[in-house]
């Protein structure tokens, strides 16, 4: 295929198997960092715009404002470069200053938020209340507000779902992070559309309070809900059979092992994911297909999740975990 715009990229990303040592499980990597925003995200914004297009809730020449950790934002950025409209990121301190080059590259601007907050505390609730209060004051603007969009789930039913039914057929089980819901909820609910009697396994960081729990602070970006802010209205607890909570050391462990190990450049929140699935899959006494979300790569957390200094300065250098990985990866 001849693609006649970025957007025809958006999609269609490689699915990798990881061989694991002494199990029948056969487990796929679903890469949503070769989408053209490098995540998955780039489906989400695609759909949440030409729905607001469509409802004349976004306009030719308009403004676009959206709160985010970074992801969507590139998204929207990329897309409203090719659209025609202004885009205001708002960020806190837990985007990647990578993400931030690349929303700037795309013409989009950032306010920043959250500049009392701790470097492992987040600051969704003002990131949200600050788009609000400048769609008030800037014309023809309009704020997606992604964590109670329908369209943010509806994105990914005929498109991520869709594509894993007809590369693997049946599926066993799903993982994948948890943060407004979208992603996992969505293709949650694409597989059960397309008659898939798979397992929905959600992961959130340690800290975050979407299945309730002692909340705290946590480093992962763009994953999780702190204990400050409402639960996403988009999430359907009755689509999720089970879920976990990963440390930001099992997240940015994983992320290390695998990048040094297989090549596999990812990003936090999909450490944490695989990690807790492949702790989850090697307690199971069956066997079957599992495919693991890995919501976007590691190139934009190089000064982070895998700088040796950023991560002892944290105390998150964990050897335990790397040895567990060794045990259940062949490398």
């Amino acid at each position: 295929m001849i693609a006649k715009s970025m957007i025809d990229l958006i999609g269609n990303t490689p699915l990798l198997e990881l061989k694991l040592k002494k199990s029948l499980w056969k487990v796929y990597l679903k890469l949503e960092k070769f989408n053209p925003g490098q995540s998955m995200k780039d489906r989400m914004a695609l759909n949440m715009i030409c729905k607001a297009e469509q409802e004349g809730k976004l306009k030719p020449g308009g403004t676009i404002i959206e709160s985010s950790s970074g992801n969507t934002a590139t998204g929207l950025a990329f897309l409203s470069a090719i659209k025609g409209y202004h885009f205001i990121a708002v960020v806190d301190h837990h985007a990647s200053i990578d993400k931030i080059k690349i929303i700037k590259a795309y013409g989009g601007d950032i306010v920043m938020v959250g500049s009392d907050k701790k470097a492992d505390e987040v600051a969704v609730v003002e990131r949200e209340n600050k788009a609000l209060e400048l769609s008030k004051k800037i014309p023809n603007s309009f704020v997606l507000r992604q964590h109670e969009n329908i369209d943010n789930r509806g994105a990914y039913v005929d498109s991520l779902a869709k594509e894993l039914i007809n590369e693997l057929g049946e599926i066993n089980e799903l993982y994948g992070a948890i943060g407004t819901g979208g992603s996992i909820c969505g293709t949650a609910l694409g597989l059960k559309k397309y008659g898939s009697k798979a397992k929905i396994n959600a992961i959130e960081p340690k800290g975050s309070i979407i299945f309730g729990g002692q909340g705290g602070p946590y480093f992962q970006s763009g994953t999780g809900n702190p204990p400050d802010a409402e639960i996403p209205p988009i999430i359907d607890y009755s689509l999720i059979d089970k879920n976990f909570y990963a440390t930001d050391k099992e997240a940015f462990n994983t992320c290390r092992f695998l990048a040094k190990s297989l090549g596999i450049l990812i990003g936090g929140s999909a450490g944490g994911v695989i990690y807790k699935a492949l702790e989850d899959i090697y307690k199971k006494k069956n066997v079957g297909v599992a495919v693991i979300l890995t919501c976007d790569g590691g190139e934009k957390y190089l000064d982070k999740i895998f700088d040796d200094d950023w991560m002892k300065s944290n105390n998150l250098i964990d050897e335990k975990i790397e040895n567990k990985l060794s045990k259940w990866l062949e490398v």
